[in-house]
């Protein structure tokens, strides 16, 4: 590491998606401006956020505190390879959000547009707060209001399954973070005497070693109830939640999905791991393997259940229950290939996974079908959307030229450095049954004749303000698998690898 720099510019994408909530509050009646203050807010996060990349990449890290509320507990924000990739990607990907939204909502004359708008935008601003926290009290409290303001998302339709899936998520997300999450920051504070976390050196972590030698017991409840605590994660069995939330409109389905809840879980995971306990820790109490197979049993028994499911959002929330498992099983194998790899699926499963919801949401758009058994030779008439559907199905298989292969290819060498068979079969195994219940969306859409009297003659592309930003995203999952330096650089600028 290069050293640490004191610079306020980390304020900057922060303030513009604080700022930009109440643009889109005050401009309700309008609906073009509306709408415009989405697009113009995203690209100028966006480019804010890619701004630092570069300092990020010559070895610093960018830091401010805002204000401190008692020794060792303030709101400081951090910017380093690890925060840099999670912000890039909710940012960059806020931007096809916000013209998919803007298809999505008008083609169905959705009603409540500007609370959508208003918490989507929130969503964002708590996503990138996550992304920069450089403590656990900072983290903790940009994570609960993403909860929050997604709340409305997902119970937008304002329903029986509305109102229904909207509790749970409620239920899980906030009750797991006041029952475990709060006591861990408790238990670290008396620990520490500090909620900040070790940045610039995964190996150390923010847990003395003496407190470690003196409690081991009582640092392993702390890493237990954190773990158990970042329910976004949607580690089993704390992830039913997540398929329930599908109830909410598809474009916040991708943003549950790949932009910020479940990849502010992962993320959380991912630091709290790294940055807050550190390898060092995690092997003097043997924490990683039990938690690299609590995620290996996640990959599996969902891949297995999304094979059941005729519902194409269901059978899509499932693949993330499974696939946000490869990011923390990289993570908790603590072997640098197993840690790159799970790091940099963080990126690569966004893009792909967006790519899926969009085109699960285009083809709701386009025909209001939304059972896989009713879409034989839908691809004819929308082959735009379900070749983008067809990539971003090969980046979850992990097939090369996608990102997704280069994800796995990672992981499955990671397993190899730590001598892991099991681990070794769960990926292999995940991999055969992500081909299962992608690979007969893909062979229906193409290749099966459409059911007598399905007349599917009547269907067409969704608007392009929803095909274009589907296909870019696809394309851009193709881009990562063949340039994997671009998320892979942020990575190892982070680790040090």
């Amino acid at each position: 590491m290069t050293g640490t720099i004191e610079n306020a510019r980390i304020l900057i994408p922060l303030a513009i998606t604080f700022i930009a909530p109440f643009l889109i509050r005050f401009n309700a009646k309008d609906v073009n401006k509306r709408e415009a203050v989405s697009l113009v807010a995203a690209s100028l996060t966006f480019l804010s956020v890619a701004s630092m990349v570069p300092m990020v990449l010559d070895g610093y890290i960018i830091k401010y505190t805002l204000f401190t509320i008692m020794p060792g507990i303030t709101v400081t924000f951090c910017a380093d390879g690890l925060g840099m990739i999670f912000a890039n990607i909710a940012t960059f990907l806020w931007i096809f959000a916000s013209s998919y939204n803007i298809g999505y909502m008008r083609s169905l004359n959705e009603h409540a547009q500007t609370r959508y708008y208003f918490c989507f935008a929130v969503a964002i601003f708590g996503a990138v707060g996550v992304a920069f926290a450089a403590n656990v009290f900072t983290l903790y409290l940009f994570y609960e209001i993403i909860t929050v303001f997604t709340y409305p998302l997902v119970a937008h339709h304002q329903d029986a399954d509305g109102y229904s899936g909207g509790r749970k998520y409620l239920v899980y997300l906030m009750g797991t973070s006041k029952i475990f999450l709060l006591p861990a920051m408790v238990l670290t504070y008396v620990l520490c005497g500090t909620l900040d976390m070790h940045l610039g050196d995964i190996v150390t972590g923010m847990f003395p070693a003496q407190v470690v030698a003196d409690h081991p017991v009582l640092v392993t409840v702390t890493y237990i109830l954190y773990i158990a605590g970042l329910a976004k994660c949607a580690i089993m069995p704390f992830h039913n939640w997540l398929p329930s939330a599908m109830v909410a409109p598809t474009p916040v389905s991708a943003l549950l999905h790949a932009v910020a809840v479940v990849k502010a879980g992962v993320f959380c995971v991912s630091r709290i791991i790294l940055s807050g306990f550190g390898v060092q820790t995690m092997d003097t109490l043997n924490l990683g393997l039990p938690t690299a197979y609590a995620a290996a049993f996640t990959i599996v028994v969902a891949s297995f259940i999304a094979l059941t499911k005729d519902d194409l959002k269901a059978r899509l929330a499932y693949s993330t229950v499974s696939q946000l498992s490869y990011i923390i099983i990289g993570v908790a194998m603590l072997t640098p290939a197993a840690v790159q790899g799970g790091l940099v699926h963080i990126a690569h499963h966004a893009f792909s996974k967006i790519t899926l919801f969009f085109a699960a949401g285009a083809i709701y758009v386009a025909t209001h079908l939304k059972k896989i058994s009713l879409m034989d030779g839908l691809g004819r008439r929308m082959p735009w959307t379900f070749g983008a559907f067809a990539l971003a199905s090969l980046s979850m298989i992990g097939m090369p030229p996608v990102c997704g292969f280069v994800s796995k290819w990672y992981l499955v060498n990671g397993t190899l450095q730590c001598g892991q068979t099991i681990l070794l079969v769960a990926l292999l195994l995940s991999t055969a049954l992500n081909a299962g219940y992608f690979t007969p969306i893909v062979y229906r859409a193409f290749f099966r004749k459409p059911k007598e009297g399905a007349n599917i003659g009547r269907f067409k592309e969704a608007p392009m303000t929803m095909v274009v930003p589907l296909f870019i995203t696809a394309v851009i999952s193709v881009f990562l698998g063949i340039y994997p330096q671009v998320f892979m650089n942020l990575v190892r600028a982070f680790g040090k690898f």
